[in-house]
């Protein structure tokens, strides 16, 4: 195990967008969340890290980086100003806002880590434990009545918050906290990306901010009327337990004994899993699964793994092979939803896929043939009609959040994160700390590699251990 490391705080502050620049071309500062950002109220908050190489003395950040990032921040929220502003509960039967007031900021914490920034950024398994001094802190609830009439005051929460933390003459770690409700990765990739190019460029004139951000709330049409569905459970949790948004997924009672670790998937591997694929379907005289994509099949392969991880584990022996299992994904909206959304809308346009497989199916022969079909299937139904059942989005997602026995995947290789270069380079490695707690499995593009994806996740060293060997030895067996 690796010591633990220890940080020193060096700044705390508040950044803001600059006086009276705030969304100039906007007339107001009070966004209605629509029926796709709800069911996010119910979740975690996101919480990347971009780890930096950067080989220089403490006392070089503070007195030349720092003043800059602080700057490029602001400029940034002056575009997208709803991460500065506050979540805004109303009483019954009104609709959660997102609220930006002159002065609302980000909060920012600078810190110095004495931990193996090396270590950190790695691809082994890795301490779970080491990262969470990393991570910003953010709130996740507030003193807030069960509601009773209209006179009950409107409670607030902030959206987001920053750390960013030096590891003298090795790197800097750039951490955010933010609500999901506010941004889904797409909003969240424009936003970084932004500041990243502020930061970099330096001028603001010189800076495209990937096409002006669109806050035109009337392109989320709601034909089924899910807002009233979504805010009956909303004003349920609210009347029962005040305003409470979940704090970060990670501290909740990790032993030591869990780790993190990084595996790639590449172009070929996944040819290899495809022919695989094919070749069971020929020999069972069956027709090959409807969609056979780079994700597809590297969420079937990741689902076969884990389901034969489980099976493995003593403690999971009482599950029956009948048993359904789930599969959980976050599918993009923009090209689903049946009427145009901009790709610089700013908030929620995604919707949740959720593919179901027999355990015992599973675990056969033909168990990857069964995950790919399953997965391709959902995905099949959501470009024909991505809100068929989402009436149930929250409550399926809420069992899924509270089982091992089901598997989550969240981001999306198909966000470019690794180009995001504030002025030092591409990053050196990406984490996504939210799914430590939500028992799930994060994909994003592979950094070096092109056409591979990265494979993010946190499980128990016994079980992490096996998953390497069902990995390794399944790629081989495709190959």
């Amino acid at each position: 195990m690796a010591r633990l490391s220890k940080v020193k705080v060096l700044e705390q502050c508040q950044v803001s967008p600059p006086p009276n620049s705030c969304s100039p071309d906007i007339s107001q500062t009070s966004l209605p969340l629509t029926f796709l950002d709800i069911p996010w109220l119910f979740f975690s908050p996101s919480l990347p890290l971009f780890f930096y190489e950067f080989p220089f003395p403490t006392c070089h950040f503070t007195s030349t980086v720092l003043p800059n990032l602080k700057h490029s921040l602001s400029l940034t929220l002056q575009h997208f100003y709803p991460f500065a502003g506050t979540l805004v509960a109303l009483p019954e039967p009104g609709i959660p806002e997102l609220v930006y007031t002159q002065g609302d900021s980000v909060s920012v914490t600078v810190v110095e880590s004495d931990g193996d920034f090396v270590y950190l950024s790695s691809n082994f398994p890795r301490e779970v434990e080491e990262f969470y001094t990393l991570v910003p802190e953010l709130a996740s609830s507030s003193s807030f009545a069960p509601i009773s009439n209209a006179t009950t005051q409107a409670a607030k929460l902030p959206l987001s918050s920053v750390q960013i933390t030096v590891f003298p003459n090795c790197g800097i770690c750039i951490g955010l906290a933010y609500h999901h409700v506010v941004a889904d990765g797409r909003t969240f990739n424009n936003f970084i990306k932004a500041w990243a190019s502020f930061s970099r460029l330096g001028d603001s004139s010189k800076v495209d901010v990937r096409s002006k951000p669109s806050y035109d709330r009337t392109t989320i049409v709601d034909p089924y009327g899910l807002e009233a569905i979504f805010l009956k459970e909303w004003w349920k949790r609210i009347s029962s337990q005040g305003l409470v948004l979940l704090g970060p997924s990670y501290n909740n009672g990790h032993s030591t004994n869990v780790v993190r670790a990084t595996f790639l998937v590449d172009l070929a591997q996944m040819e290899g899993i495809k022919n695989w694929i094919i070749a069971l379907c020929n020999k069972g005289n069956e027709p090959h699964p409807v969609h056979l994509s780079p994700y597809v099949l590297t969420c079937a392969f990741l689902w076969v793994c884990l389901v034969k991880i489980q099976e493995n584990d003593l403690n999971h022996n009482i599950w029956c092979g009948e048993d359904p299992n789930y599969f959980g994904f976050i599918a993009g909206g923009l090209t689903r939803m049946g009427h145009p959304v901009p790709p610089t809308y700013v908030g929620n346009c995604v919707g949740f896929g959720r593919s179901m497989a027999v355990r015992k199916d599973l675990l056969g022969e033909n168990g990857i043939v069964i995950a790919a079909r399953a997965i391709g299937n959902t995905i099949k139904k959501l470009d024909k009609e991505i809100l068929g059942g989402a009436e149930k989005w929250i409550s399926e997602w809420e069992v899924m959040f509270g089982s091992e026995l089901h598997v989550m995947v969240f981001g999306s290789p198909k966000v470019d994160l690794y180009e995001t270069d504030f002025g030092w380079g591409r990053p050196k490695k990406i984490e996504d700390i939210g799914i430590d707690g939500a028992k799930a499995i994060s994909l994003t593009e592979s950094r070096d590699i092109l056409g591979g994806i990265e494979v993010g996740l946190v499980l128990p060293k016994p079980q992490m251990e096996a998953f390497k060997t069902f990995l390794i030895e399944g790629l081989d067996a495709f190959s």
